[in-house]
């Protein structure tokens, strides 16, 4: 047999024991699937290792401190997750992470002590280095936080301000008192209580250089800030009393929070209404408002007349629809002047403005609010994140607040216009 004949004798050897080992795999598979197990992709798969991983073993154990096995974590949080910082989160990425080890309460890392505070970046380093420690980066804390499932909060998905005590003021809990405040890894108050120093820049708003992250900790918007993928920047020589330490030990993980951050008009009016979502946004109007269609009448059915874009922060681009359904319009209404932003007494026409977020070119709904019998229209204000909507009703002329709540949307009552004393005109309250 000649070189070249033992060659091609090599080649399919080696195809055969590749093929052999792709069959291997796909009966494997086949039976996970027949024992009904998860789908690979799946949540519950992210911390699972492959068959041929036999490094999982947990290490030897570190007194205080708590191991967290490598696996992956989704860091941030995803766009249809809320509430949601979109300027200062990242959006749901996968970060594969290593094991490390984490102190199980802020720095004296024992229970019933009182947490140690007003210690600058630096001095934090310190105090763990003196214990063989170091500092954690911000994505370890967040992995330590959401446990293998990546839940929003240490306990799960659903915001409960009693289980960390979060919304509050008070910072000098004692570690563990709190007992239900634990994530899945074991790792005790990482909200509730002091915030912790990081060794990771703050690397989203470039026009404040030289900042450092903070994470964990507690604030009057409990449901914010005692969320995981939280973090705060600020100046590394910092003394706080709400500020201290937590520390972490073994091979450091590298990744960081870096944001491109892009920011727009607050406010602009589409000159032209894009038919496919506005249709798209029409289809999204509540039941009520567009029940006005009922009678059969295609004029009758709600119709997203104007559009605009909002952008309350940075990162974040919400379009705005507003129209009317109304059961007396006729093909031309809308070019007879003023009156065509009101509908004839008898029409009980529905006015409103819906609010949505653009999802792979789809419109996702976030809030519609009515402007009664007035087609809406759109104010600003001082801040990008509130904007006034002005409607009418039997009574007259209203306008609503409404205002970017961290992803959320929130709607204050009518304003009414009255004479004040001692003013001409009118104006709103």
């Amino acid at each position: 047999m000649g070189p070249g004949e033992q060659r091609s004798v090599r080649a399919l050897r080696g195809k055969a024991l590749a093929v052999a080992a792709s069959l291997a795999v796909l009966l494997a598979a086949s039976a996970g699937c027949e024992r009904g197990g998860a789908s690979p992709g799946t949540d519950t798969d992210l911390d699972a290792a492959p068959p041929w991983d036999v490094g999982q073993a947990e290490p030897e154990p570190r007194p205080g401190m708590a191991w967290i096995p490598k696996g992956v974590l989704i860091a941030g949080t995803p766009p249809d997750r809320l509430p949601r910082i979109a300027d200062e989160e990242m959006a749901g990425a996968q970060v594969v992470m290593h094991g490390f080890y984490i102190d199980v309460f802020s720095y004296p890392n024992e229970v019933g002590a009182i947490p140690t505070t007003n210690v600058t970046q630096d001095e934090a380093r310190a105090l763990c280095e003196a214990q063989g420690k170091r500092l954690c980066t911000e994505l370890e804390i967040e992995r330590a936080c959401k446990g293998p499932a990546n839940t929003t909060y240490e306990y799960g998905d659903a915001y409960k301000a009693s289980v960390c005590a979060t919304g509050q003021s008070r910072v000098l809990t004692p570690n563990g008192v709190n007992a239900g405040c634990v994530s899945a890894f074991g790792v005790h108050d990482l909200h509730g209580g002091v915030w912790t120093w990081t060794s990771s820049q703050w690397q989203r708003d470039t026009s404040k250089p030289g900042l450092v992250t903070l994470r964990g900790g507690n604030g009057p918007s409990g449901e914010l800030v005692g969320r995981c993928a939280h973090g705060r920047g600020v100046k590394p020589d910092t003394r706080r009393p709400e500020v201290g330490v937590r520390c972490c030990a073994g091979e450091v993980n590298s990744f960081e929070v870096v944001l491109e951050v892009t920011r727009d008009r607050p406010l602009r009016l589409e000159p032209l209404v894009d038919p496919r979502v506005a249709a798209q946004l029409a289809e999204l109007a509540p039941e009520g408002a567009r029940a006005a269609a009922q009678a059969g009448s295609p004029e009758a059915a709600f119709k997203v007349e104007r559009m605009w874009t909002w952008h309350p922060r940075g990162n974040e681009e919400l379009v705005l629809g507003g129209g009317c359904a109304r059961p007396g319009a006729k093909e031309g209404a809308r070019g007879r002047g003023k009156r065509a932003k009101r509908a004839r007494p008898g029409d009980k026409a529905t006015c409103g403005l819906l609010v949505a977020r653009m999802r792979l070119s789809t419109p996702a709904l976030l809030a519609f609010v009515s402007t009664d019998l007035w087609e809406p229209t759109l104010g600003e204000t001082d801040s990008p994140r509130e904007l006034l909507l002005y409607g009418g009703d039997a009574l007259g002329v209203f306008r609503r607040r409404i205002t970017y709540e961290w992803g959320k949307i929130g709607v204050a009552d009518k304003e009414r216009k009255r004479r004040h004393k001692g003013r001409r005109g009118l104006s709103f309250d």
